[in-house]
């Protein structure tokens, strides 16, 4: 596994290492009446996912699931605690990333809005198939979590 590459300095020549690191994002469980509310990317890959993004540099975990709630979904969220951070480094065919996911409430219709091309809202049992990326892993460990709380 090549953890560090090096690439010359275009300006003086010199040999500099870059470091291959995870990039950090976050995935929001929003809850409303009637379910959880899921997107149709509308980015490759497409396919209909759990919202959320990457982090912007500066920007805490729990600030990025407040903004990637509000961009994809018209959604002030309330977030509620964080089910879990999944980091399978094949998990996104794109990049390695690591995902924080937050379990979040909201009141409202949601709108589809930025990187989304639909939304809908669904229970466990009208999940779309197939699921993005290890979206269906995700939703079945938040369903278990929900299961025991009840």
């Amino acid at each position: 596994m090549v953890r560090k590459t090096r690439k010359v300095c275009p300006r003086c020549g010199a040999q500099l290492e870059c470091y291959r690191n995870p990039t950090p994002t976050v995935d929001i469980i929003i809850a409303v009446d009637g379910g959880i509310v899921l997107i149709m990317r509308k980015n490759d890959p497409v396919g209909w996912a759990i919202p959320g993004g990457f982090v912007d540099y500066g920007e805490s975990l729990e600030e990025a699931a407040v903004r990637e709630a509000w961009e994809e979904t018209s959604l002030h969220v309330t977030l509620e605690g964080q089910l879990k951070t999944y980091s399978r480094p094949d998990r996104d065919p794109r990049q390695h990333t690591i995902s924080t996911v937050f379990m979040a409430r909201a009141a409202g219709t949601p709108v589809a809005a930025d990187d989304a091309a639909q939304i809908g809202v669904f229970t466990k049992e009208t999940l779309p198939e197939p699921l993005m990326f290890d979206h269906g892993e995700i939703l079945a460990d938040y369903f278990r979590a929900m299961r025991g709380k009840k």
